[in-house]
């Protein structure tokens, strides 16, 4: 079961992007969205937590075949997510307390950001190598930041506009993220 690795980025950034086409991390990709510079920190916070719990899930899964543990996967790799994500918390309130402040709530809840747990699970399932898991989480990740920022851009121009009142909050963020997912279902003709 070999992919091209260019394949296996566009498949996960665009083809089945996790927030637009699986619908996993949707609590930050509405609750951060609302300033394009926040998103994008946002997502390369997340780019990096699903890099490195994707390839520790490599190595994970690699070990548990061994010893014929396999039952605990799922635990394993939600104790290596949250222990990824410890780490950003601390270098962000270290070297950025403004953009700390900025994240609030959603910095820690990328421990239970389903997409990232998504990205060790699929991997996995895939038998993708540690190459290949490495450029799926990239795609995953970049995809992942791409929503975000494009969300964030959307909810920015429509803070310059004057919408019907029925519209504005809540109800106008879920209109546009729907737009942005059927969007995104143009990309499936990639998929090969």
């Amino acid at each position: 079961m070999f992919e091209s690795l260019g394949n296996i980025f566009i498949n996960a950034c665009l083809v089945n992007n996790f927030v637009l086409s699986y619908f996993l991390g949707i609590c930050p990709f509405l609750g951060v969205s609302g300033k394009v510079a926040t998103a994008s920190r946002m997502g390369l916070a997340v780019i990096f937590v699903m890099l490195v719990s994707s390839l520790s899930a490599s190595g994970i899964h690699y070990l548990l075949v061994l010893l014929d543990a396999l039952y605990l996967q799922l635990i394993a790799y939600i104790t290596v997510i949250a222990a990824t994500v410890q780490l950003v918390e601390m270098f962000l309130k270290k070297t950025s307390p403004a953009l700390f402040e900025a994240l609030g709530i959603f910095l820690p809840l990328i421990t239970t950001n389903c997409a990232i747990l998504g990205v060790a699970l699929f991997q996995t399932n895939r038998e993708y190598n540690l190459m290949e898991s490495a450029v799926f989480a990239l795609g995953a990740g970049a995809g992942f930041t791409l929503a975000l920022i494009l969300m964030a851009t959307l909810r920015e121009e429509v803070e310059l506009s004057d919408p019907p009142r029925i519209f504005r909050g809540a109800a106008l963020t879920l209109i546009l993220a729907g737009i942005l997912s059927m969007a995104f279902m143009g990309f499936a003709g990639m998929a090969g």
